[in-house]
């Protein structure tokens, strides 16, 4: 190290530099420290390395605290960039959130148009069809009939989906409606045809899941009853029930899944 390379790192515009001044004061430290090593304490090169050397230290001991100030401003700046990068990059995510929820949304809006104009060309379902999802929604489990009374709710502002006992009129329904609830009976009973197949030959079921299917069908069975008439046919459900049937049969399952990974 010598004092040309020390001149030409501090002028040095391509990045190659020194970063701050402790860099500086380091190299020069060596550049005496080196000539004090390799000379003889009594040569007069050692001397006046060893007397330079202590007059760069009083020098460096009084721009120290403005050295520490300039270290200090600088991270400021530092920290204060950062953030200013944190907080645009922040803006920069919940904005491209925003386009994306709002491009989800006008598809789940297209899709709905496109699946409501499918529902509409649709022909008029006949009684035997009606028969068919009538019987079909005594098989939906607690959860999915919930569901199933949420989509009647929607073409039908008055139908209280949510009242603890519900009156479901199927022949009063729109083709519209019925159509949605065919689609919608048809994808729960596959999930649920599958999630039975998945539990295998377990034939250690409870009591009281069994007592729960039992009252679901009772509860739902009205659908199948009322299909068979040539009137209109309408269905009692209370939702408080279903409810209640729903946690204890999910503290049921969680109670045989204990049981078996015991």
């Amino acid at each position: 190290m010598d004092f040309s390379t020390i001149k030409n790192q501090m002028e040095a515009k391509d990045g190659t530099g020194y970063k701050n001044v402790r860099e500086i004061c380091a190299d020069v430290r060596l550049v005496f420290k080196n000539a004090m090593k390799y000379n003889d304490e009594r040569h007069d090169v050692h001397v006046m390395a060893k007397t330079l050397l202590g007059k760069f230290e009083e020098k460096w001991l009084q721009l120290l605290p403005k050295v520490a100030e300039e270290e200090k401003r600088r991270e400021e700046e530092e920290a204060e960039a950062q953030l200013d990068m944190q907080l645009a990059q922040e803006a920069a995510h919940a904005k491209m959130a925003r386009e994306i929820s709002n491009e989800l949304y006008d598809i789940d809006m297209h899709l709905e148009e496109v699946r409501e104009m499918v529902i509409r060309k649709c022909r008029k379902m006949s009684t035997e069809e009606k028969r068919k999802l009538g019987a079909a929604l005594s098989r939906l489990s607690a959860e999915d009939l919930s569901k199933a009374l949420e989509i009647v709710a929607q073409n039908n502002p008055s139908f209280q989906a949510t009242a603890e006992e519900v009156d479901l009129d199927i022949d009063a329904q729109t083709e519209s409606t019925l159509w949605r609830l065919k689609f919608f009976v048809k994808d729960a009973l596959e999930v649920q045809g599958k999630s039975s197949a998945s539990k295998g030959d377990n034939t250690n079921t409870t009591t009281t899941a069994t007592n729960n299917n039992k009252r679901k069908k009772e509860i739902c069975d009205a659908i199948a009853k009322t299909a068979k008439k040539k009137s209109k046919s309408s269905l009692s459900i209370n939702l408080g029930e279903l409810r209640a049937m729903l946690s204890v049969s999910q503290m049921g399952q969680e109670r045989i899944s204990k049981s078996f990974s015991v």
